[in-house]
């Protein structure tokens, strides 16, 4: 088993600890040179030059996914020269009434090398797998959509 670590660091700074007085901006640190200013999404009174915990989450899929992809598109020699997503993470109320990531679309845009392609269908069939073998999405208890384009 696997332990996967980071460091996050908050401090109330110039703020009053009551509601709507404080920020939630902090530090998440992956490694010694990998570091992130974090806050809540703009909506819930964060910056927007920060980054969220929903893009957290929608880019920790976004990136196992094709991770997850390229292993599988490698086994079978396909000749993938680049792979580019547009994830999108939708926030709402859950099947419990609670808020949530409802759903993340991934939008995932592989090329191949030149006189190589696939068909939608096997396409389709290898990002659904690459799905049910990423370990985030495994991790995760509501809808994961895939759109192959």
């Amino acid at each position: 088993m696997s332990k996967i670590s980071i460091d996050l660091s908050w401090k109330l700074g110039n703020g009053k600890m009551s509601p709507g007085n404080y920020s939630n901006e902090h530090e998440i640190v992956f490694t010694s040179k990998n570091k992130i200013d974090a806050d809540s999404a703009p909506d819930w009174r964060g910056d927007e030059k920060n980054v969220n915990p929903e893009q957290t989450l929608a880019a920790s899929l976004s990136s196992c996914h094709m991770m997850t992809f390229l292993a599988l598109a490698a086994k079978m020699k396909w000749p993938i020269v680049s792979y580019k997503d547009n994830a999108i993470a939708t926030l709402g109320k859950n099947s419990k009434g609670q808020m949530s990531v409802i759903k993340v679309e991934l939008n995932p845009k592989i090329e191949f090398s030149e006189k190589f392609s696939v068909d939608s269908s096997e396409m389709q069939k290898v990002q659904d797998r690459a799905h049910r073998y990423c370990f985030v999405a495994n991790s995760l208890s509501d809808e994961v959509k895939i759109l192959v384009n």
